[in-house]
Order: C-alpha cells, then structure tokens, then sequence
C-alpha cells in the first residue's frame, strides 16, 4: 500500500475522532447516564410512573408568615412522566393536619398537562383546562425529575454549559451543568459518584416575584434497569413545599393525552375584574366581586381601603374603584387583615401607588420583604413604579378617626387560622368587617368561636357582621355558626 491512501485513512480516523470527542460537560452527561442505568436505557425509556406517599407544606397560608408547619398528608400518590415528550399527570389525596377551610376530609387532585394544554379533573370526573401560564409551570416541572432532564441533555443539540457551584460544593465533589431549554434555564447538579442529587430553575410567584425552584433526589435504588431517586423533595427558595417518597416503574401509562373536552376549551384568559359596589352606610361600601371582597371607608379627608386580595390586576381594580367613590378624595392607607398570600396579593400594588399599609406587628417583616422582593420576569406595579414603603403596624388595637367616624382595628389574637389577624369595627354603623374568621355558608366554620369570643370580650355592640368572603350577616348568624365549638 502507498504512503497516500494510509494518510488518508489515518486523517479520515483522527478526523471521525475529533466529531466524536466530548465536551466537558457532555462527558459529564454521559457519566450521569451511566450512573442512572446505562446510556442505551437512559436514552430509550419511554415513561416512568412514580408512586408512593409524602406532605406538602402551606406556602405562604401558615399560622404565622415564615413558618412551616401546616402540613397536607399525600397518600394515593401517582405521577406518569411521558420521558421524551411534555405530557404528565399526577393524582394525589390530601388530607389536612391543620384546622382547615374545608374541613378535615381528604380530598383528591387529578391535574395533568399534554403540551399546551394543562387540565384538572374534578372528583366527577370532569376536565377544566388551566391557563397557559399554568401549562407552562407543570411542563418546567416535568424536567425537574433527573431521568427527564438527562434524556433532554444527551440530545446533540443540546445547549449545555458549566455551572458554577460555592466553594464548599465544589471541595465536596459536587459538578453543576446548566442547559437551556424551550422552558428556561435548568441546572443539574451532580454528586462525587455521577448521580444528579438536584435540578434548579429560575421561576415566578404572583407574591413573591423572581424565585428559585429546586428538586432534590435521594435514596437511590433500582427500577427496572434504572437507578432512580426514591425521595424527593421540592422547595421555593429556601421554603420546603413537598417531600415524596415514591417507587418508580418503567411502563407506558393507558395515556397521557389531555381529556377531550380539556383539549377543545377555550384557554382561560385573565379574568374580568368586576368590582361591585354596595353601599353599607353613608360613605362605607363594600366592594365585592368573586371569592374575595375589600371595604372602603371614607373620612372627611381620605379613604381607607379594607384588604387587596387575590392578585395584582383584582386590587388595582379595586383600588381604582375607590378612588372614584369620592372625587377628589385620596386613597391613603390599605388595612392588610393577615399575611395569607390570597389576601396580601395587592400589597405590591397598594405600596406603588403610594399608599401606607396598616397591618398587625407580627406582619412587619413580612411587608417589608414582600415590598423588597425582586420582579423582573414578571414586572409587577411596584417595579415599575418604585415607590417607598410606608408602613403602620397594630399591637392589640389602633384608631383611626377623623371626629366624624371612628374605626378601630383589633388584633384577633390566637385565631386558629391566622395568628396575625386583624378586624375592623365601626362604632357609629356597629358593622364589623373580617376574614377568614368567619364566612358564611356551609356548616363548618372552624374559626368562629374565636372571632365571637372577641367580640363578646371587647363588648363590641355589632349589628351586621362584612366577611370578605360572602354575604353581609347578622350577629345572630356568627353566634349560630359558633355554637356547635361552644357545645
């Protein structure tokens, strides 16, 4: 043979060597693979499906803010991962330990998403489809289970880079590969033995703005060839919302396609903010519309907004609707009742537009954290229009009065529902304004003996009673739905 055609041989080989040879962090892919089963079965499972039991934690609906103890046992527990396309569905009974809204019964989830549509199915059996911004949650979600992320990552046309780690990570072994993908940036964390022990990414709260989602895997063990995470458990931020201990089976599910009449549903857009105005007294109205209701409060030089609840674009509208109830009247102050994120949606929006919040003192720190929180991947009111924080807080009471009318706001201490809740009393109309302590209908109202045990103590003198859940009442109501704790 000639010199020639073994020079081309060996260029042709060092030239099918040089498109073969990995990058770093695709090395560190393929190791992970191999960690988990084996390349060939990391690339070819098709679905997973994981059972088993856990709790979930009440992000940001605890008795007091920053506390983690209200928890849901998780039993039934199932999720199907279609591993190579965006479909799942998980089905879970919860079942309170806490004093809750609904009462002490379990209660079963089905929630599901086949690319871009998401869906619930309720206990009859019907499907609702979920909002797009929903779909895009559970579809992020999917990639935080490390066989989903690996499959994504050994494609050839995978944007991997490396990842920084701290220091102490880092002398521990650990290696970090961040991937960018059609639903953001996602990070996987590896462990000194190759196996993915984390996934991060980047997320949105409508309370707390820019957040940090994790997943972290333990208890490895084998599963039909694979070596999968037997605990999970995923936090927001630093705060743990669910710890799952599950057994993981390779089988393709009977389906995950989205139910039909899901499918054919028109995807929910925002919803239309109604804000209905009924007039109390003279110069007192409520504002309602939907699950949750404010009260605005007229003096002689400003009015008092009662409660901003259930999101950004529901408190401005409210907002703006009290602002026309009196020409020329400002809108100065927000009574912020608790820190429960249904009721302090409109924080943000209230500070924006210049109002000082008035809440009770074990609220404090958590105002001022929420009026810090960083909004940039969802701009919010107050991140585009900065504004200073103005802050007021109540110990067991506080006045507000102009020498016409008086409000008074107590402190519902002890309260099993929040122990940070306020209610507001107006003497000259004897109506009280409150939340959460009690709300009409149905026959369980688990915090009512409480609000009445306030009342009878402070001696208030109180004709109708304004939840800001449901229909104004009667004191006869409350003294009717607290009788049976007081037998």
């Amino acid at each position: 043979m000639s010199r020639r055609p073994v020079l081309l041989l060996a260029l042709v080989l060092l030239s099918s060597a040089a498109c073969e040879r990995l990058t770093p962090e695709q090395q560190l892919v393929h190791e992970a693979a191999e960690a988990m089963g084996g390349l060939q079965r990391v690339s070819t499972t098709a679905a997973i499906v994981l059972t088993g039991t856990g709790r979930q934690f009440n992000l940001g609906q605890d008795l007091r803010p920053g506390l983690a103890e209200q928890t849901f046992t998780v039993s039934a527990y199932e999720r199907a991962i279609d591993v190579q396309a965006p479909r799942t569905r998980t089905t879970q009974t919860r079942t309170p330990n806490f004093s809750y809204f609904q009462g002490p019964q379990a209660q079963t989830q089905v929630q599901g998403v086949d690319g871009d549509v998401a869906y619930n199915v309720n206990p009859a059996g019907a499907a609702t489809r979920a909002s797009a911004a929903v779909a895009a949650e559970r579809r992020a979600e999917r990639l935080h289970h490390p066989l989903v992320l690996l499959r994504l990552a050994l494609d050839d046309d995978a944007a991997l880079l490396p990842a920084p780690l701290p220091d102490d990570r880092a002398r521990a072994g650990e290696r970090a590969i961040l991937m960018q993908t059609n639903a953001g940036p996602f990070t996987l964390v590896l462990d000194g033995d190759k196996r993915p022990i984390r996934v991060e990414s980047p997320g949105t709260n409508p309370n707390l703005g820019d957040v940090r989602l994790t997943t972290t895997f333990a208890g490895y063990a084998e599963a039909d060839g694979l070596r999968l995470p037997t605990r999970l458990t995923t936090r927001v931020d630093d705060f743990t919302t669910g710890e799952y201990t599950v057994t993981t089976r390779v089988q393709t599910p009977a389906s995950l396609a989205a139910p039909d009449d899901a499918r054919a549903a028109v995807v929910p857009g925002p919803p239309v903010q109604n804000v209905l105005v009924q007039g109390l007294t003279p110069d007192v109205w409520l504002l309602a519309g939907g699950s949750h209701h404010s009260v605005a409060v007229a003096f002689r030089d400003r009015i008092v907004l009662i409660e901003a609840p259930q999101s950004e674009a529901r408190s401005l509208a409210v907002i703006a609707r009290a602002r026309a109830l009196r020409a020329g009247t400002p809108v100065t102050h927000l009574v912020l009742s608790h820190h429960h994120f249904d009721h302090s949606s409109g924080l943000r929006a209230a500070i924006a537009g210049g109002m000082t919040i008035i809440t009770q003192a074990g609220n404090a720190d958590f105002v001022t954290a929420m009026a810090a929180r960083p909004f940039t991947r969802t701009p919010d009111a107050l991140s585009a229009s900065p504004q200073p924080l103005h802050l007021e807080t109540v110990d067991a009471t506080r006045t507000i009065g102009d020498g016409a009318r008086s409000l008074v706001l107590y402190h519902l201490a002890g309260n099993p529902h929040s122990d940070t809740l306020l209610m507001a009393y107006l003497p000259k109309e004897r109506l009280l304004v409150e939340v959460d302590a009690f709300s009409p209908g149905g026959d369980y109202h688990p915090y009512a003996a409480n609000l009445l045990e306030h009342i009878e103590r402070l001696k208030l003198d109180v004709d109708r009673i304004v939840p800001l859940h449901g229909a104004v009442v009667t004191m006869q109501d409350l003294v009717a739905a607290a009788r049976p704790a007081r037998q």
